[in-house]
This record gives C-alpha cells, structure tokens and sequence, in this order.
C-alpha cells in the first residue's frame, strides 16, 4: 500500500522533479479540505484502467437543489484510458473523501500524484 505523493510547486524555485506514486491497487491519498489539491492518474498500460477513490467515511449526501440523497458509499470511478492522464480537483468530489482515503484498482503502469496550489 503506498500513499499518493503531494507536490507544492509553488513552494519550488525553477525546475523540479516530480516522482509520481506507482500504484499498487490498495493505495491512500490525504486530502487536505482547506487546499486546493488535483489528483493526476497516468496510464501507461495498454487498457483502460479504472481507479475508484472512496474514503471509509461517506455515507450519503443531499446536494442543494436536487431534494434526494445520493449514496457516495460505492466510492468516485475514474476510467483512464490507456497512455493518457486524467485529472480531477479533489474539491469537486469532496463527498467522497470522509475518513481514510482509499484508491483502488490501480495496477503496475498507471502512476499518481497529487499537486497543491
């Protein structure tokens, strides 16, 4: 199990290297609620890949001005297709990352990293 990396290029003086986490299938991430994170998945496989990201902590929610709950216990789906990266602002899917932050579904050939700022 590896935690996903963070990356503050802000924080960084020119050019910088970026070692991306290699996942695992089991893996963690931290979300910080008060900075504004992206989540960057890459696929170097030949097949779409799925990583699910679901923190042990979500139930359900009522969004404003949809009136129903939604069930966010399944976790957040992302489909990668292969040799590309997908991306998505940790914010945006907030509902999802109660608790411990689990990823799975990531195999050998798809990398992550996480960048604040």
């Amino acid at each position: 199990m590896a935690v996903i990396k963070s990356i503050a290029p802000y924080a960084q003086n020119g050019k910088f290297a970026v070692a991306p986490t290699a996942l695992t299938g089991a893996d963690t991430l931290a979300y910080l609620s008060g900075k504004l994170q992206t989540l960057y998945l890459y696929n170097t496989t030949g097949a779409t890949v799925t990583v699910t990201i679901d923190g042990d902590g979500g139930t359900t929610v009522t969004p404003p001005g949809l009136g129903n709950t939604i069930d966010v216990t399944g976790g957040y789906a992302i489909a990668i297709p292969a040799g590309t990266v997908q991306a998505v602002a940790l914010s945006s899917i907030r509902a999802y990352l109660s608790g411990v932050v689990n990823v799975t579904g990531g195999v050998a050939g798809v990398t992550a990293w996480i960048q604040e700022g």
